[in-house]
């Protein structure tokens, strides 16, 4: 074989091979690929999709861009690949249960009402393949509603509380709207079992403010009172004990909430032994009294002004503890000596106080 010939061959296949590799230029795309994630409660949200825009037409009436009635098929409720859905719990999609993981999410227009599909089966070019009987997880049917025009597709989160928020397609000036709920408190609590086992473990704060969003929420006491105490007295061997009024604190409200009586009026003894700046001294004695234990605040009080004496703030808690305790007089008599030595920033209110005091309607601020 004439070499010339074979020299030629190779240089012609070595040039197709490099005319045929993909390179790795960032172009602007028409329909940009997207991706927007949000927490609700601790269960991440993230939707990936490509944004097509208006661009002068009427998308929702044109079966060309958004086929009508899943026919021929559903709408990948984007551009290109099919829209993704991703939740990091289990959640409720109106009302219906969605297990957590990755959904492709369809959508088959119908009217002025749009059946949304999730499908197990995500990872896909549109919707061409999907297998409407065989690979959606959950069917809703939403009504849509108007909205701002919005030139390019997008997907918003409204309406927002502590464990519900709305998703609303966006396109033109149509929003197709669902709900999404998670069970707040499961979420949570079995979220916190896991990080605690992790390097949350050798920190008291992670197990005191695990115990106080469960004690806020009414939820997982008992086992929040276990973490409180983790908290006080560390892990295998003590390692990471923290004894301090904070997380007593917690444990004085969990077991008050328990009806644990006598084990609170303990734990209040505990902390009256403790070591304490004349500002921690001021805000336990404030948690006592906001607490309903005003005889024991009242103690604090006059254990913390023999070392801290003259201590303006110390000396309105030890009145408002005697206020508490029905002893007016006493009341006055601490609240106007700490008046004396009152910043001036300070003396309207406490002025104030003394009036409400003298006429019965003093009632202290909420935590």
């Amino acid at each position: 074989m004439n070499k010339s010939f074979v020299f030629s061959a190779i240089a012609l296949l070595c040039t197709i091979s490099l005319y045929a590799q993909f390179h790795t230029l960032s172009i602007p795309q028409t329909s940009p690929k997207i991706q927007e994630s949000q927490m609700l409660g601790v269960t991440k949200i993230t939707i990936d999709y490509s944004s097509p825009a208006l661009k002068g037409r009427d998308v929702w009436n044109n079966s060309g861009i958004i086929p009508q009635q899943g026919n021929p098929i559903p709408w990948r409720a984007g551009a290109n690949m099919a829209t993704v859905i991703e939740f990091s719990t289990d959640v409720k999609i109106e009302g219906k249960l969605l297990k957590s993981g990755k959904y492709g999410f369809h959508i088959i227009p119908k009217g002025d009402t749009y059946d949304l599909l999730f499908a197990h089966n995500y990872d896909q070019w549109g919707s061409y393949y999907l297998d409407v009987e065989n690979d959606v997880s959950l069917r809703v049917s939403v009504p849509s509603e108007s909205c701002p025009k919005s030139e390019q597709l997008d997907y918003e989160f409204l309406n927002r509380t502590e464990n519900t928020l709305v998703i609303g397609l966006e396109w033109g000036e149509k929003r197709i709207p669902f709900t999404v709920e998670v069970d707040l408190n499961t979420t949570v609590v079995e979220s916190f079992r896991s990080e605690l086992r992790g390097i949350n473990t050798y920190h008291w704060q992670s197990w005191n403010d695990a115990a106080s969003w469960c004690l806020e929420h009414n939820t997982n006491l008992e086992e929040a009172l276990q973490w409180v105490n983790r908290s006080i007295d560390g892990g295998y061997g003590g390692f990471a004990a923290d004894k301090n009024l904070t997380n007593i604190s917690t444990k004085i409200r969990l077991l008050t909430k328990l009806n644990k009586t006598e084990e609170a009026k303990t734990t209040i003894a505990e902390a009256m032994k403790l070591n304490a700046t004349v500002y921690e001294a001021n805000g336990f004695s404030r948690f006592l009294l906001q607490n309903g234990f005003y005889q024991d605040a009242l103690e604090y009080c006059n254990i913390s002004l023999k070392s801290n004496p003259d201590t303006w703030f110390l000396e309105l808690n030890r009145g408002l503890s005697q206020y508490f305790l029905n002893n007016k007089k006493a009341a006055l008599k601490d609240v106007k000596k700490a008046l004396k030595t009152t910043p001036e920033q300070f003396q309207s209110r406490l002025k104030e106080i003394i009036v409400e005091i003298e006429n019965n309607t003093y009632k202290l601020p909420r935590n």
